[in-house]
């Protein structure tokens, strides 16, 4: 590849990471056989979220975000315009059910910059959006119906770094939170590599132009997006899932987060025979149960 062909490409996919597509909340929890509540609150910098609550008649909570360029429901691959990551659906509402009818209260919200919540005017791929978590566990904590339930998170890529990057911030807001999950998290540095490499571009060289690139879009360095530096602040039982041919990180680099995770109560899922990390957010809709067992194991 010339070196003029390998700017481009680095420099669109730092452009596409600072200006995510924004997809349809393509389906909700009534088609499901789930009621539901729309419910609107504020990230702790004033941004508006929307979201669904999925009342349920048990003490427990899950708290449910997302990855990009998703939203609280999935991510509509299957349709024609948003067919760049292998035309596939991600739906979660089948994982949403399978908590729901285990007994499970369920808030589920967009991210900004996602779904129906407003724009803070740039993406700050967990920088900026670590502040919606603490705003979704603070609107549990004040809504009569959940303030006084058991609370687990299920959470990942996006979603995962914001939440790892906000209990390091203020663990004071999360001393209520029993367990979580952590579906892919980002390790910046390595997944820009793995996706150089995915390019035939050289790794190094690729990451450096990529991070010369981000700073230009917003000042934000490569390696903040770096969850090693927050997962010795992640004190609770956590499962962690990962493809393992993921054409964009190194499992190295998931191994390695998962193997200094603090707390020995922990479990990781290899997603084999794909390289397509989308497919990694399918994995509980398609296997509910093992979701299920990991919140029963340590909520009821």
């Amino acid at each position: 590849m010339e070196q003029a062909q390998i700017i481009q490409a680095v420099n669109a996919m730092a452009q596409a990471m600072a200006k995510p597509t924004r997809t349809p909340v393509y389906r909700r929890p009534n088609e499901y056989g789930m009621a539901y509540e729309d419910i609107f609150f504020n990230a702790i910098d004033g941004t508006r979220l929307e979201g669904w609550f999925i009342p349920a008649d048990s003490d427990r909570l899950i708290i449910c975000n997302h990855f990009g360029p998703g939203n609280r429901y999935g991510f509509a691959g299957h349709l024609e315009e948003f067919s760049f990551r292998g035309g596939f659906e991600v739906n979660f509402l089948p994982a949403y059910q399978a908590l729901h009818e285990a007994g499970y209260n369920i808030i589920a919200y967009d991210i900004r910059d996602h779904g129906l919540s407003a724009s803070s005017g740039a993406n700050g791929f967990s920088q900026l959006e670590w502040r919606d978590i603490i705003g979704a566990v603070r609107y549990a904590k004040s809504r009569l119906e959940t303030r006084d339930l058991k609370t687990s998170l299920h959470t990942m890529c996006l979603g995962c770094n914001s939440t790892l990057i906000a209990m390091a911030k203020h663990p004071e807001e999360f001393e209520h939170i029993i367990s979580m999950t952590a579906l892919q998290p980002v390790l910046g540095r390595a997944m820009i590599e793995k996706s150089c490499q995915s390019m035939s571009i050289d790794p190094i060289e690729g990451a450096e132009l990529y991070d010369q690139q981000q700073r230009k879009i917003y000042g934000f360095r490569l390696d903040d997006y770096n969850v090693m530096k927050q997962v010795s602040a992640i004190k609770i039982p956590t499962l962690v899932l990962q493809v393992r041919n993921d054409a964009s990180m190194q499992a190295e680099a998931i191994q390695g987060f998962y193997d200094a995770l603090p707390n020995p109560d922990k479990k990781i899922i290899w997603v084999e025979e794909t390289a397509e990390r989308f497919r990694g957010y399918a994995y509980f809709s398609e296997h509910p149960e093992q979701l299920v067992a990991w919140f029963d194991a340590h909520m009821t």
